[in-house]
């Protein structure tokens, strides 16, 4: 009776994506197949995937060894042992199955290792493990030269970043470029992370996976606040700096400038401060804002359970909770109030901005000081280098100068985050109501707050009664 094996396959790059090198694998080991008389009934193919790197999972071949376990197959067949296994660990594990099953059946075209036997589990190892160390050899070497043309400001090839377009990652793609600037701008302005991040799901932005559309939070994050936006050339995620000091600046083109980079990032991080780990999304309007009128707790949004589309029910109300410490006594519905506070507050801001002059765009006022305290460090290191003060003079002199540096960066980032705030948030006056409701949650609640500091809900008697914008009082700034 025929063995039923399986042919493992297995390639670490496919550049082109046509699967030709694991397909030509996979010819060979169906023939040695044929001569051994088995019978091959599956193929467990790992394209474009890595046996050397520690992070990497590869699916076809965890399911061989559950496989191998479970008796569904007989026994391996694979183009060479370095297909298998290129990790240690990975050769122990299949070893430990060909223990438990003594009568498995391995077989490589390039070699003739017998994993069943002492013997050839001790060539099995030697060999692994020289394979081992020439994935390592080759990835010191690639570092290396990824460093070096890092250092030269080069790229280093590979997908273009979004923003960069696909043919030449050099070239900024002018629509993906105008996508990140509107959601840093947004960002600036108040809106969530995550709120942009469902938007550009549903719109296709921000080059998500090959065959999902779902972008990790970090994901987006990391378009918006990434060095390259502004040109720096990073290694493993850090800034690369020259002799001189400064950030070294890539072969490509920028699609922001220091100034604008510098406030979104600021106000990333800022906004991770304020909120660590807190979920700062909101469904309604008032939530949060409008107050009861009896007890003046803060009163929040919630769904109408009687409401459907056909319904003339509210969708939504605001009601005082007693759960959340209120008198429970106080409720309206959402729509009317939350058109009524958006109409009155985009009046004010209107006559607001009719009477208010527009602040030009300010430099900031300390950047001769940043950049002497720059020079100053370059002065110091090139003395070192030419031996007109030594490394302990070096050492005592330069970590003052750094922290200076890295204090005026410091506020040089806070200055142009609140310039840049102030430009996002203040482009109201000619928004209309409808406008309005189409912008996120969150940069609707800002145009609130920056004209009121709470909305107080005053109770309306009993029965049904038609709404009354006189029980909403609006408190300004």
């Amino acid at each position: 009776m025929a063995r039923n094996v399986g042919i493992y396959t297995r390639i670490s790059r496919d550049d082109e994506g046509d699967s030709l090198g694991v397909a030509r694998q996979r010819q060979d080991c169906e023939r040695l197949t044929d001569l051994r008389s088995w019978q091959a009934v599956k193929v467990y193919e790992d394209n474009d995937v890595s046996a050397f790197k520690r992070n990497v999972v590869r699916d076809e071949f965890e399911l061989m060894l559950t496989d191998l376990r479970a008796g569904l197959i007989d026994g391996v067949v694979a183009y060479d042992l370095d297909r298998l296994a290129r990790q240690p660990r990975d050769l122990e594990r299949l070893i430990e199955v060909f223990d438990d099953r003594p009568r498995l059946e391995f077989a490589t075209v390039t070699n003739d290792v017998n994993l069943g036997t002492p013997d050839g589990r001790t060539m099995a190892r030697i060999m692994v493990a020289f394979a081992n160390k020439s994935s390592h050899d080759a990835s010191r070497r690639i570092k290396r030269k990824h460093l070096e043309l890092a250092q030269q400001g080069k790229d280093s090839g590979g997908p273009a970043p979004y923003g960069w377009r696909k043919d030449d990652r050099s070239k900024v793609d002018a629509a993906a470029a105008e996508v990140i600037r509107e959601a840093q701008r947004e960002v600036l302005a108040g809106v969530r992370i995550g709120t942009i991040r469902t938007r550009w799901q549903e719109q296709g932005f921000g080059n998500p996976r090959e065959g999902t559309k779902r972008m990790a939070h970090h994901h987006v994050e990391h378009i918006l606040t990434n060095p390259r936006l502004v040109g720096y050339r990073t290694y493993h995620g850090e800034i690369l700096h020259g002799e001189d000091g400064r950030p070294i600046m890539g072969e490509w083109e920028p699609i922001n400038t220091l100034e604008e980079w510098e406030a979104v990032c600021s106000a990333v991080a800022e906004r991770k401060q304020k909120h660590p780990g807190k979920a700062l999304a909101r469904k309604y309007l008032m939530s949060g804002i409008a107050r009861c009128g009896l007890c003046k707790t803060k009163i929040r949004g919630q769904i109408n359970q009687r409401w459907t589309p056909e319904s003339k029910a509210a969708k939504y109300t605001y009601q005082c909770s007693v759960v959340n410490g209120g008198c429970g006594k106080v409720g309206r519905t959402g729509e009317p109030v939350d058109r009524l506070i958006a109409q009155l507050v985009l009046e004010e801001q209107r006559a607001r901005a009719a009477v208010t002059a527009v602040p030009a765009e300010e430099r900031w006022p300390d950047e001769s000081e940043l950049e002497q305290v720059t020079q100053d460090i370059a002065q110091l290191v090139e003395a070192e280098r030419s031996k007109q003060i030594t490394v302990a003079t070096l050492l005592q002199l330069l970590p003052a100068k750094e922290r200076l540096r890295d204090e005026l960066k410091l506020r040089r980032a806070r200055f142009y985050k609140e310039q840049k705030q102030a430009e996002a948030k203040g482009d109201t006056a000619n928004l209309t109501v409808d406008e309005f409701f189409t912008l996120p949650i969150e940069r609707q609640q800002e145009i609130v707050l920056h004209s009121l500091s709470a909305v107080i809900i005053h109770p309306a008697g009993r029965g049904k009664r038609k709404f009354d914008p006189s029980l909403i009082e609006p408190v300004w700034r």
